[in-house]
């Protein structure tokens, strides 16, 4: 049977939805995206749930929860949908659940673990490049160095373009407890973070989901995510 994997929704008005491209990326890798609704019970979820993807979204995590106060840049946030972001990811790191996080949700991992977040990209890191591409999202805008050793690293070794899309004007600053920063763009914006002791615990600042045919190592991300979790069924 396919591993369960929950893929966190974002919300409009009275909807929730989910870009398809994240199911279709977990479904192509082999596992089952269930999609949660917020006030669900994260307890029940996390029992019946193999492996946990958190979505990115239009919105900022609100600074004081990484103990810093607003400043200028920082955008709207979805205070709901964070709590029970948080809430899912702190279950499933507890448990050991093999966890990915894009975009946001690499944020989130970082700030779950105690780190903390560049608040506007453009105003607070001096020589920064564009991280907002006006191409489609489909499309590479950049590239990524990647550390020696790690996941990516190991990705990457499938082939492709070691090259990204982009769409953030949030970072990671200082790196959140256990987790070690593994891929960075040209600039130094770190572009992607790791738990080196987990199973699977990867955050991506860019959208893998979206480059399945411009840069296909990005499958490996949800190959390898529905892999571990396999291995976590009883």
């Amino acid at each position: 049977m396919r591993p369960v994997i929950l893929v966190t929704p974002d919300f409009e008005e009275q909807r929730y939805f989910l870009k398809r491209p994240y199911a279709d990326a977990v479904i192509d890798a082999g596992g089952l995206p269930l999609v949660p609704p917020y006030g669900a019970h994260v307890e029940q979820l996390l029992a019946m749930a193999q492996g946990l993807v958190v979505t990115g979204g239009a919105f900022d995590i609100a600074p004081e929860a990484y103990g810093e106060e607003r400043r200028d840049g920082c955008g709207p946030e979805k205070s709901e949908r964070t709590r029970f972001e948080w809430a899912l990811l702190g279950g499933a790191l507890d448990r050991g659940l093999p966890v990915l996080g894009i975009c946001g949700g690499m944020q989130l991992l970082n700030v779950v673990r105690g780190g903390t977040l560049v608040q506007d990209i453009a105003r607070e890191v001096q020589g920064a490049g564009p991280h907002e591409q006006a191409m489609p999202r489909h499309e590479i805008a950049h590239p990524i160095r990647a550390a020696d050793g790690s996941f990516l690293a190991r990705a990457l070794e499938l082939g492709g373009p070691a090259a990204v899309n982009t769409t953030h004007h949030q970072a990671v600053k200082d790196v959140g407890r256990g987790l070690v920063a593994t891929a960075w763009a040209e600039d130094g914006i770190v572009e992607a973070i790791e738990d080196p002791n987990a199973r699977f615990c990867v955050g991506v600042q860019w959208h893998p989901e979206l480059l399945a045919e411009t840069a296909p190592w990005n499958r490996a991300l949800f190959r390898e995510l529905v892999a571990s979790a396999r291995a976590q069924r009883p």
